[in-house]
């Protein structure tokens, strides 16, 4: 694999896992039953992952603007970004899994919505039943993917290609003066005139301007007659 190849795997890796934990975190995790005389209409209550996990979107945000930033990095700070997205790809992991281990817990705000009650034990008695959907393991899928990111940026990032030449400097003229369209000279030189400079003095000085042929005139004035010509003193 190429060293250009290895960066766009990387960089689609960070995307992609980054994009997955912020689409999870918009979907329904958990579908909700409440025990009876809960104050609940006997229906499913689903439980989204704003609820059940609302720290996804700042990480998901946070992993998609790194992957723009290393985009563009250089190798140095291709190092350090590859720290950040490892971090995040284990925050999004570690989300993820709490709420499935414990789903419980994880729906314990929207109980709390649906019957004023608070607390870790009094929300978790009144739980009749939790039904988790596959996006908790999506968002860890997403957190899986940042990790493997990561990985790929410590081993390959001193490898990748320089960010395009455009963000570069300028190439600038042997002579050192910078590329200029013909509007832009224009301006340029309507800028000498204002401070009172002659743009073509720069040309004549330097040889570039016309040449002026000798004036074929004799020492008394006369136009036409060369001193040394034949002839000239009888005229």
């Amino acid at each position: 694999m190429t060293p250009g190849r290895r960066k766009l795997t990387a960089l689609l890796g960070a995307i992609g896992g980054g994009g997955l934990a912020m689409l999870s975190w918009s979907q329904t995790w958990f579908e909700l039953l409440l025990v009876p005389g809960a104050g609940g209409d006997g229906t499913a209550i689903a439980v989204s992952g704003q609820l059940a996990s609302p720290a996804l979107a700042a990480l998901g945000l946070a992993a998609l603007a790194l992957a723009a930033a290393l985009a563009l990095a250089g190798p140095g700070l291709r190092i350090v970004l590859g720290v950040l997205e490892f971090l995040l790809g284990g925050c999004v992991v570690l989300a993820a899994s709490l709420t499935l281990a414990d789903p419980v817990a994880a729906v314990a705000p929207a109980v709390t919505e649906a019957t004023g009650v608070t607390g870790a034990e009094p929300t978790a008695a009144l739980v009749a039943g939790v039904d988790a959907s596959l996006w908790p393991v999506a968002a860890f899928v997403g957190g899986a993917l940042l990790l493997l990111s990561a990985l790929l940026v410590f081993l390959t990032g001193s490898t990748w290609p320089s960010s395009s030449s455009r963000y570069g400097s300028t190439k600038l003229r042997q002579d050192g003066r910078a590329e200029l369209s013909s509007r832009d000279r224009a301006v340029e030189e309507w800028d000498d005139l204002s401070r009172g400079d002659d743009p073509t003095d720069e040309d004549d000085a330097s040889g570039d301007g016309p040449e002026l042929a000798d004036d074929p005139t004799d020492p008394t004035g006369r136009p036409g007659v060369r001193g040394d010509e034949p002839g000239a003193s009888d005229r």
